[in-house]
């Protein structure tokens, strides 16, 4: 079974690739191509447009299109009907794929109904602790024990119910052996009540607070990722601090409708590759926090496949009802 750590060593081969196959050669597949993402503009959103500015050849016109709604399946739906022709793409999170199908009663898409193309990026969450928890809690091991001995303020914020960062909070509360609660937000809403003490700590993408913890501000204890993240090197990962269930990456990536032809799916996978490994995309990733991560194609869908199976026990785990 593929699991993150095993993509690590397959992403930089894949990443470091030059080739381009005969079938990515030649005109562009469509006059204007169409990159659907699934929520309102933010980094999701920043990072499709910055890869699409740097895939030349594969159409002569890109343009990225947030469809928001639905927690994102209203973008997911509308690639799931279009042609398969490569001309509509969607831009999303893995979790659209692997994770979703475990909290939604019921989808009006199944991952088999997309062909996985490649990732681009992957970030790993920060649990980031704010003027609330007092400060000479400067560890994890120190917040759990800080939590567990003023179980009325062990509060925690996320980007919402149900998402994966939610389930990480619960996860730890869930292992450390206290109660974590959850305070879902929108946008970047937890981490300005962070910042207030309304709340005690967030469990959120990096650059959500990045700025924030660099300025000494907010405090990061760790980082969810399988190694230690460039952009805050002296935070632990959640392995180092105890907690290695934890460990988790978001990645981004593109998806078409499954029946694109082969030919189509190669030009576009180039494409991607190509844009990645250019300077403008390089530079513009790390303005964003995110690293370049491209997992070869026949390890994407098996990866999919693995965090699927991992993500349905945690939830289950957690005793969430799944929603409409």
């Amino acid at each position: 079974m593929i699991t993150r750590r095993d993509v690590l060593s397959a992403a930089a081969a894949a990443f470091a690739a030059t080739h381009i196959s005969p079938q990515a050669r030649g005109q562009p597949i469509a006059r204007t191509g169409h990159i659907l993402t699934g929520f309102t503009p933010g980094l999701q959103d920043a990072l499709a447009r910055l890869v699409a500015g740097q895939m030349s050849g594969y159409a002569e016109t890109l343009v990225v299109e947030p469809r928001p709604g639905a927690g994102g399946r209203i973008a997911v739906e509308a690639v799931k009907g279009a042609d398969a022709d490569g001309s509509v793409m969607l831009f999303a999170p893995l979790g659209f794929m692997m994770f979703f199908p475990h909290v939604y009663k019921t989808l009006r898409y199944h991952p088999r109904d997309f062909t996985p193309v490649s990732t681009v990026a992957s970030t790993p969450t920060l649990l980031t602790v704010g003027p609330r928890v007092p400060a000479d809690v400067t560890t994890l091991a120190d917040f759990v024990a800080w939590c567990q001995a003023n179980p009325k303020h062990a509060t925690f914020g996320s980007p919402g119910a149900g998402t994966t960062l939610h389930f990480l909070g619960a996860m730890l509360g869930r292992t450390a052996g206290f109660d974590f609660l959850h305070v879902p937000y929108q946008g970047g809403g937890a981490i300005q009540d962070l910042v207030k003490g309304v709340i005690a700590a967030t469990v959120m993408p990096i650059g959500s607070s990045l700025g924030l913890v660099q300025s000494g501000d907010l405090r990061a204890l760790a980082t969810t990722g399988p190694r230690r993240c460039p952009f805050v090197p002296a935070v632990p990962t959640v392995r180092e601090a105890g907690y290695p269930s934890l460990e988790d990456l978001t990645w981004f990536a593109f998806f078409v409708p499954a029946k694109t032809p082969a030919p189509i799916v190669d030009k576009l996978n180039a494409a991607i590759q190509a844009a990645l490994r250019t300077d403008e995309v390089k530079a513009g990733m790390t303005k964003l926090a995110v690293e370049p991560d491209a997992i070869a194609m026949e390890d994407f869908a098996r990866l999919i496949a693995s965090e699927s199976d991992r993500w349905k026990a945690i939830v289950e785990a957690t005793g969430f009802v799944p929603t409409d």
